[in-house]
């Protein structure tokens, strides 16, 4: 142990891995801890007896649901977009060979009272019940537009700079209500509320070609008890102490929990977890399935997100559905905030309500070489977990990471 690295890394959740795996990848040396009993930090997977112990304290689950080790419930569902950033820096890092993905089987959204398939083409658009037939010809239009545009030929923006016209100007010119521009913005670019409408139109015209996209198509680990961060003289951490012995390094990376002292509050996530014996009324008797329900449906700030997987993605017992419901919380009382969420469950056999606070971090890394991530939000997607990934990896490296790789042929190299 008594030993220097390059970078230490603490916790074991989700991007911590992530910017473990980039940093071993590009040669560094790195000690990565846990002061926890199990893996995953924040977005950990829990069997039934753990998850019982989290909820429900010293109760024991009842027989029905089935036994403790068939199940594997995230905290944090773990969906992602086939042809975004998080799968490039997996196959960057290459341990997608120790990964089995499955797709999802439809992504919803929630309007005037009803869950609706989300279109993302110009054909599914003339099918969607979600507009009238003139607004389809609208959308359609719109659609066109987004799969035609290659932001490096000109021939294709019609005469508009997104980079310089919001999005609010960019669907104005297309005519389209507020009903569409909602499920587009929140269903399809998955903005989280209304900014971005007076934002640059290049990022959601980005997210909703990487949807349209994915539809058609780590480093050494060390799980031991953590006493503290060791700083030299001006202020800089130097290493991890832990038992007695202590790793020297020259840059920490943590998730907000292992220096609190150095990370602010920003919000609070409320969720759901539930234990069904079916799938989620109304979506096809999809095994796994997105949900949407924009601020907008619900006339609240934030939008609010439905996730379901099953027994077939060996998360559960044979006849099982886990479902989760996240929202950046607005009260202090979880059940009553999620019920336009679990209302569309359908009967449980058990629910879990949980709350839990969001930080990001305030320090100056290049003053203390302490790298914090922020909090993981209420979003069902991980786009915006990556983000923040490799953004802490250009920070610590003073590199960006080149994921220009080619997905499809990556794929057909698997098989």
């Amino acid at each position: 142990m008594d030993e220097e690295y390059d970078v230490i890394v603490l916790g074991t959740g989700l991007k911590e891995c992530i910017l473990s795996g980039l940093l071993s990848v590009d040669g560094l040396k790195v000690l990565h801890m846990d002061r926890n009993d199990y893996y995953g930090g924040e977005s950990t997977s829990l069997n039934l007896i753990q998850l019982w112990k989290k909820f429900r304290g010293n109760d024991k689950p009842p027989a029905h649901l089935g036994t403790s080790r068939d199940y594997n419930v995230d905290m944090v569902p773990k969906f992602m977009m086939a042809n975004g950033t998080l799968v490039r820096v997996l196959i960057h890092t290459d341990v997608t060979k120790y990964l089995y993905f499955k797709a999802v089987d439809g992504s919803y959204v929630f309007n005037k009272g009803k869950v609706h398939k989300v279109p993302a083409t110009d054909m599914e658009a003339l099918k969607s019940p979600l507009m009238g037939l003139f607004e389809k010809r609208r959308a359609r239009k719109f659609f066109l537009y987004v799969q035609g545009y290659d932001e490096k030929d000109p021939k294709t923006h019609e005469g508009m700079d997104l980079t310089r016209i919001t999005t609010r100007d960019l669907i104005a010119k297309y005519g389209l209500d507020d009903n569409t521009v909602d499920f587009i913005g929140h269903a399809l670019a998955l903005h989280r509320d209304d900014r971005y409408l007076d934002e640059p139109a290049l990022d959601t015209v980005k997210r909703m070609k990487l949807y349209a996209e994915s539809l058609a198509r780590f480093s050494r680990w060390i799980s031991i008890h953590l006493s503290t961060v060791e700083y030299d003289d001006e202020g800089k951490a130097c290493g991890v102490t832990s038992e007695g012995e202590t790793a020297r390094c020259k840059k920490v990376v943590c998730d907000p929990s292992y220096l609190p002292n150095k990370v602010r509050k920003i919000g609070k996530v409320a969720r759901a977890i539930a234990i069904m014996s079916h799938s989620i009324p109304n979506t096809n008797d999809s095994h796994s399935v997105q949900i949407i329900l924009p601020q907008k449906q619900l006339g609240r700030r934030s939008d609010m997100y439905v996730f379901c997987c099953s027994y077939s993605h060996n998360v559960a017992p044979k006849g099982k559905f886990i479902a989760f419901v996240s929202t950046e919380a607005e009260t202090d009382h979880p059940e009553t905030e999620l019920k336009p969420g679990t209302d569309l469950l359908g009967p449980v056999d058990e629910i879990f309500f949980d709350i839990y606070d969001r930080y990001e971090p305030v320090n100056e890394p290049s003053l203390d070489n302490c790298f914090i991530s922020t909090s993981y939000d209420a979003t069902t997607h991980f786009e915006s977990t990556v983000t923040d990934v490799l953004n802490m990896y250009t920070m610590i490296t003073g590199k960006v990471v080149d994921l220009s790789v080619d997905l499809s042929a990556a794929s057909a190299a698997e098989e």
